[in-house]
């Protein structure tokens, strides 16, 4: 389930602390996306939490996606592309951004929250919109990166969260795939992660372990077997994959626990360096989890996980 409220009162104070009066803004389009001229309709907002000074909050409508940045005090030089799910429907913004964004920055690593367009809202190529934001947000993180927030550009991850772990999980696997036409020189910068965390991830497109609900918005009511295929993270895993932290929990009710199975035994095949954490308990949505439930533990061996490879300056 997903924990209201947990966004900001389940955070340490050292967390709290990293989350902007205002919120830096980046804008992922110097005007349109790309194949769009006329889409400008008003973002929607739908807040879950009924707990004061807390937010729960699903976001739609996204006409002009955006990077959310949240900077630490003592910047590690490494930084995290966190993208929030929500079956393709609409963005758990502060679960599965803003809570996230928090503790990582608290730990010195430079947060981005993506928040990307929805392909089931009259987007032109509506299975590659998502795609394009995300290849594109990585390509202003590296370019501007150096220069603006001091970081390796050799130490930018992508982290995503049930259909947000689709499409990170797909930015990791299509990264070199052309899914619009360059606009300008920030899209010469590579748009493959350093590294990738996957948590209680959308993995394939096929049965019988498809997430429907997050197939029908990708790819439409009616989706052909190749298409399937085409969109099945697991299949376009190489050993050019950047090593991958993935995290579920056993009682997920909604993505079958098979996606991450897969996607563990695939990279491996492909010798990708994985890591694989199931807990027992924690359902769908935890976000960060409660403190109380091992569930909670998935950030602290994240961290040690980056650090062990180098990523993340310290673990702790």
């Amino acid at each position: 389930m997903a924990w209201a409220a947990l966004a900001m009162s389940g955070l340490p104070a050292r967390a709290l602390a990293a989350v902007p009066a205002t919120p830096e803004i980046i804008p992922l389009w110097p005007s349109a996306p790309p194949g769009e001229e006329n889409r400008n309709f008003a973002i929607q907002t739908v807040e879950r939490s009924t707990v004061p000074d807390s937010h729960d909050r699903l976001i739609s409508s996204i006409a002009h996606p955006t990077l959310t940045v949240y900077r630490p005090a003592a910047p590690d030089g490494s930084a995290l592309l966190i993208i929030p799910g929500g079956a393709y429907t609409f963005e758990a913004f502060d679960i599965e951004g803003v809570a996230p964004a928090a503790l990582f920055a608290a730990h010195g690593i430079t947060a981005f929250i993506l928040t990307y367009r929805l392909p089931a809202e009259g987007w032109k190529k509506r299975s590659d919109v998502p795609l394009q934001d995300a290849q594109r947000a990585m390509r202003i993180i590296r370019a501007r990166g150096p220069r603006d927030f001091g970081l390796d550009p050799a130490r930018v991850g992508a982290m995503g969260f049930s259909a947000g772990g689709h499409l990170a999980g797909s930015l990791a696997t299509r990264f070199a795939n052309e899914t619009y036409a360059p606009i300008d020189e920030t899209d010469a910068y590579d748009p493959r992660p350093s590294f990738a965390a996957l948590l209680y991830p959308v993995i394939t497109m096929l049965k019988p372990f498809v997430h429907e609900a997050s197939r029908v918005k990708l790819l439409g009511p009616v989706a052909s077997p190749a298409m399937r295929a085409a969109y099945s993270v697991e299949r376009a895993v190489t050993p050019s994959t950047p090593p991958t932290f993935l995290c579920t929990a056993t009682d997920d009710p909604d993505v079958a626990i098979d996606n991450t199975l897969m996607m563990f035994a695939i990279l491996r095949t492909a010798k990708v360096a994985t890591e694989m954490h199931m807990f027992q308990h924690g359902g769908h949505g935890f976000g960060l989890g409660v403190p109380t439930d091992p569930v909670s533990a998935w950030p602290e061996l994240f961290l040690r996980w980056g650090a062990s490879h180098g990523y993340f300056r310290s673990a702790l």
